[in-house]
């Protein structure tokens, strides 16, 4: 079978896709694989598959290290190494970022120079990802392996028209890879400031200095157990917002486009995904510029989005919707769901009969307790409107570029679209 064979690509020539490079399967021979031994004073990153799935192209963050004794067992790999899945999330692919060790349910592919390059080959594999998953049959860790990878054939153009291509994927690629730095810096300044005011209660006294570390008086609060600055309440979340609960019905009107929310669109790309009515095929939420959504399913995930003021925005009813119309408590209300207390209650709250699919009830999500002053949210949601104007306004690029290259690449790699 020939991946990509088409009309417009018959002059470019069938190869095997192991006479563009190198493929060579991760190791990890210890076991077991979590022993504690292999990772003790770690120095040299491990990556996993989630990490490679959860990556855009770019590989840049790593959460376990092995030590010597680990490394002895494994392999480190260069950077720009493209790494494939063979288990669990099959298919899926990403470039190292910087040197890092992987498990044997990954494979390494090293590109002859002349023949191909490692992006090429991302973008290969991004284009037969869906086919290759619903070839996989019986035991993944059977069917998917480093032999059917080296025997997958596909039509292949001269290196000079690879390089055209990748040029024009990774463009927008590389847009997305700046955005997403972007956000990871702005989430955690946004955090770090959340901290300082509302965790440490060093927020600006009438001074402009640091209320509790300046002095700023402070009370025992029973029902905490702890002290909170004097004046200030503690109350409930359904004490701050409203929950909306507006519904629309999209196959209503089968035509229309909607900019919709949903559990799987957001782990794709942290925003909607735009979809006629007639392709939706229950009622949803109506999501308007006053909107904070929170996820109920699997809150450990920590799925929040801020709404913004486009048009025809619609939710899955997964999500919580919080509703609140006054922009500096909506600001200050996003951030309450991205702190780790409220994921951790969330989490703590959450029911149902399988590990892979507990939901946290709406009623009790609202019933978070935070320790709060009117004025002080307000000022600290204005302080930070424009970040978290920015983080939104990245995402919804961020998705929209993602959406292009998508539409592009299959075009690319079967000629229908030419580079010149």
């Amino acid at each position: 079978m020939i991946y990509n064979d088409s009309k417009y690509n018959a002059d470019w020539e069938e190869k095997p896709l192991n006479r563009l490079g190198e493929f060579s399967r991760g190791k990890s021979k210890h076991r077991p694989r979590n022993d504690k031994k292999l990772f003790v004073d770690g120095k040299y990153p491990f990556i996993q598959t989630g990490e490679i799935k959860a990556a855009n192209l770019f590989i840049n963050s790593h959460s376990e290290m092995y030590n010597d004794f680990g490394l002895k067992q494994s392999r480190l790999w260069d950077n720009n190494t493209l790494c494939i899945t063979i288990a669990a999330n099959i298919a899926e692919t990403a470039l190292l970022g910087y040197p890092m060790c992987f498990p044997d349910s990954v494979v390494g592919f090293n590109a002859y120079p002349n023949e191909s390059s490692e992006l090429f080959m991302h973008y290969v594999f991004t284009y037969i990802k869906k086919s290759i998953q619903n070839s996989a049959s019986g035991s993944i860790q059977d069917n998917i392996n480093i032999d059917y990878l080296t025997a997958l054939n596909f039509r292949i153009p001269k290196k000079k028209y690879q390089d055209k291509i990748v040029a024009v994927l990774y463009a927008l690629d590389s847009k997305i890879e700046f955005n997403n730095r972007i956000n990871a810096a702005l989430e955690a300044m946004a955090k770090t400031l959340y901290d300082f005011w509302f965790v440490q209660f060093d927020f600006p006294d009438k001074n402009g200095m640091p209320y509790k570390s300046s002095g700023g008086k402070m009370v025992w609060h029973a029902e905490l157990k702890r002290e909170i600055p004097e004046g200030w309440e503690v109350k409930s979340l359904n004490e701050l917002t409203e929950v909306s609960n507006e519904q629309v019905n999209p196959i209503a009107i089968p035509d229309k486009e909607y900019k919709h929310y949903s559990i799987p669109a957001f782990d794709a790309c942290g925003s909607y995904k735009s979809e006629k009515g007639i392709d939706i095929l229950s009622n949803k939420f109506k999501i308007r510029k006053t909107d904070v959504l929170v996820s109920k399913l699997n809150p450990w995930f920590s799925r929040v989005i801020y709404a913004t003021d486009e048009s025809d925005l619609i939710s899955s009813t997964e999500f919580v919707v919080w509703r609140e119309k006054n922009i500096g408590k909506k600001n200050y209300l996003f951030m309450i769901a991205r702190d780790a207390s409220f994921v951790t209650y969330c989490t703590q709250s959450a029911a149902g009969t399988s590990n892979s699919h507990k939901r946290v009830t709406p009623k009790v999500m609202m019933k978070y307790r935070v320790v709060y002053n009117e004025q002080v949210a307000e000022s600290f949601g204005i302080i930070l409107g424009s970040t978290i104007k920015m983080y939104a306004k990245n995402q919804i690029e961020t998705n929209n570029l993602s959406e292009l290259r998508d539409w592009l690449l299959p075009m690319l790699m079967n000629g229908q679209v030419k580079v010149k």
